[in-house]
């Protein structure tokens, strides 16, 4: 057993008490805007309880959209637009709702990815060079959404979340069995088991990835479930999270849906690929919000949107739901059946897309 290095211990403690992480994450986040936010200065009690029950819906929908490995503005952004309005009585502007989205998801994400690190799902050098990749298209589409019109804008989200539907129709998100990489015993842990398995001393449990010459990963997970693939098909993955990227930063969805078809396509395990792409939005999410609380400045003639222009008694509520959801997405997908989730998730995209396309024509 050779001796873990500081960096290793470290980053190993951290996965192991990554649930008291993720919730104090939020909790700081509420605390910063409560005292540091700018607000409208007869901010009192009313002011930050008036969306409490945003924290319901967004606790439904990050569990809903974190089971099966989505972006959350795909549902989060469509229940701005439809039932906030019935239940707060007036509208948010596009940019406001993509905004709220995007901030929400970026934590609720981030949440789920850290419990699939912690599992060794995720492909970290796959994961780098998708959202290394994805970066400049995410800015051109968050920056594109200041300056365009609100009938277009409902008109492409409606064409991204009919996309999203038949992308989920299609893809096979059912979980294989353990032992995908060869005819090792499944049950056999990489600990003291199965020499011909990785098993790296600074991850928890019996977890390892490791590359042959011809490119070929096999990869443990914690339970000691081994996955064989490889990288290869970066062309057609950087075309779909290209596009993927345009929406996330325009509509808050887009690059988890078509980059999550991509690696199935290019024969990533689906665990594995869900895995990565949850850091893939994650990060592209965080990116996309930064753009659209700090980036009205610098297009000409953008909306005025800044970091005051928030409305952070929204946030304060939606940006715990959607930890707590992402933390209790793994139980229910043990729980349920994903492929049922799936077709429903799927058959609202194409219901919430068919009213989308009616709010841009003007018949609704």
């Amino acid at each position: 057993m050779t001796t873990s290095s500081p960096s290793s211990r470290l980053q190993k403690g951290f996965l192991k008490y990554q649930h008291v992480f993720v919730f104090l994450a939020p909790l700081l986040f509420v605390v910063g805007v409560y005292t540091a936010a700018p607000t409208p200065a007869d901010a009192g009690s009313g002011y930050w309880f008036e969306y409490w029950w945003l924290c319901i819906a967004f606790v439904i929908g990050a569990t809903i959209v974190n089971t099966v490995g989505i972006s959350g503005s795909a549902l989060f952004v469509p229940f701005l637009i439809f039932i906030f309005p019935l239940i707060a009585g007036k509208t948010l502007t596009p940019e406001t709702l993509v905004k709220v989205g995007l901030i929400s998801e970026s934590f609720g994400l981030s949440s789920s990815a850290l419990a699939f690190i912690q599992y060794g799902l995720v492909d970290r050098r796959l994961a780098l060079s998708l959202v290394l990749g994805s970066v400049p298209f995410v800015i051109a589409g968050a920056l594109l959404s200041f300056v365009i019109p609100e009938p277009l804008f409902h008109a492409l989200l409606g064409i991204a979340l009919l996309a999203a539907s038949y992308l989920l129709f299609k893809a096979d998100l059912g979980h294989e069995e353990p032992g995908e990489a060869g005819d090792s015993d499944p049950e056999v842990s990489a600990d003291g088991g199965d020499a011909t398995l990785p098993d790296d001393d600074n991850k928890l449990g019996p977890a390892g990835v490791e590359t042959a010459d011809n490119g070929t990963v096999t990869r443990v997970d914690r339970d000691g479930n081994d996955y064989g693939y490889t990288r290869g098909g970066y062309l057609e993955r950087f075309a779909n999270y290209s596009i993927g990227g345009v929406f996330q930063g325009l509509a808050g969805f887009g690059v988890g849906e078509l980059g999550i078809i991509s690696m199935l396509r290019t024969e990533v395990p689906v665990r594995v690929a869900i895995g990565t792409n949850h850091i893939v939005v994650a990060l592209t999410a965080v990116l996309a919000s930064l753009v659209h609380v700090f980036g009205g400045g610098l297009v000409p003639g953008a909306h005025s949107i800044n970091l005051a222009s928030t409305p952070w008694n929204m946030v304060v509520w939606t940006v715990p739901a959607t930890v707590t959801g992402g933390q209790i997405a793994p139980y229910v997908s043990t729980a349920l059946d994903t492929g049922t989730i799936k077709k429903f998730v799927g058959g609202l995209f194409a219901v919430i897309a068919g009213a989308l396309f009616l709010m841009a024509t003007g018949g609704l």
